[in-house]
């Protein structure tokens, strides 16, 4: 090969290498939005989330990229949090911070899919679904316990504390503006019990909600199962403990922290159901084709020792029935 040859054979060479590198396939790693509350959310229930990616095949940092957000703070972050997850063109949201963080992933877009877990008691009748069967638009996942479990926990408070009569109702202000559901009501009046509203904007107004409770002679509290009381837990049980008020929430969070009951629904379960939802989408389902799940077992936790530093006295017939005995 003479030189003149040998130089054109080069020359075609390099121009061709780029080429063919830009003609290599690159794989797409898929992005999941994260929105919780707050960092600490991981060790608990939502840890099951991470664990049901991986037992789908989901290894972060090798197949799949987690964009973890935390309000910390306060609720009103969440909507520049999902703006940020939306700029990263993230291939999924998980709406895991109560209603507040649905709210802020549904104003922020109508393409994204968004898996919400324990953010919703009906999405149908909020406007965020079509039907439970075929939701429509880009939202799907799981629900929180319906309305109607304020009833049995109301059923449950009279059996293991028979004097309980006044009962307040320990609500978020910044969810919704309180209502009372006619089948709660109905079970109330059942039960001859008189239900008090107890409204709260943030952790710091637990003792003058319990401080107006106690004014107001209630001897039990139903605790909301929205974020704000799961993430204070620890806070609101001490502060009961120390007012010797029972109260029963639907996450078994409430009693594992020193409060006396719950029944409800398995937020652990939840959060692990939801990673099969974000797994389905990854894959190419439709979020409006999957169906919404409702919570179909429900879970008893009654902590004993709450319950005798109370001076309450558990019947055997409920322990028995218990999921959950904490000792």
């Amino acid at each position: 090969m003479n030189r003149r040859s040998f130089l054109s054979a080069l020359g075609g060479g390099l121009l061709a290498a780029p080429l063919a590198v830009d003609a290599q396939p690159t794989t797409k790693v898929p992005r999941i939005g994260v929105l919780s509350p707050r960092s600490g959310a991981a060790a608990g229930p939502a840890e099951a989330f991470y664990r049901g990616l991986r037992d789908l095949g989901w290894i972060e940092g090798q197949n799949v990229a987690i964009e973890r957000r935390f309000a910390e703070t306060g609720f009103e972050r969440f909507p520049a949090l999902v703006a940020e997850l939306v700029r990263l063109r993230v291939d999924v949201i998980l709406a895991a911070g109560g209603p507040a963080s649905l709210r802020a992933a549904r104003e922020a877009t109508t393409t994204i899919p968004i898996v919400m877990v324990a953010s919703s008691r009906d999405p149908v009748a909020d406007g965020i679904a079509k039907s439970f069967a075929r939701p429509g638009g880009n939202v799907t996942g799981l629900t929180t316990a319906p309305e109607e479990i304020g009833g049995k926990q109301l059923e449950l408070l009279r059996e293991a504390a028979p004097g309980a009569s006044r009962i307040g109702i320990l609500w978020d202000a910044t969810v919704s503006a309180f209502r009372m559901p006619r089948s709660v009501e109905a079970v109330a009046g059942s039960l001859k019990m008189e239900l008090i509203p107890l409204e709260v904007h943030a952790s710091a107004d637990f003792e003058a909600a319990v401080a107006a409770a106690l004014r107001e002679r209630v001897n039990a509290l139903v605790v909301a199962g929205t974020p704000m009381f799961t993430q204070h837990s620890r806070q609101l049980a001490d502060l009961l403990a120390k007012n010797r008020l029972p109260g029963i929430s639907i996450w078994a969070v409430f009693p594992e922290a020193g409060g006396f009951m719950a029944y409800g629904p398995s937020l652990t379960d939840e959060f692990r159901r939801a990673a099969i939802y974000v797994d389905k989408i990854l894959k190419g389902a439709n979020p409006g084709d999957l169906p919404i799940e409702q919570p179909t077992k429900y879970n008893l936790a009654i902590n004993l020792k709450t319950a005798k530093s109370l001076g309450l006295t558990i019947p055997r017939a409920l322990l028995l029935r218990a999921d959950q005995v904490i000792e």
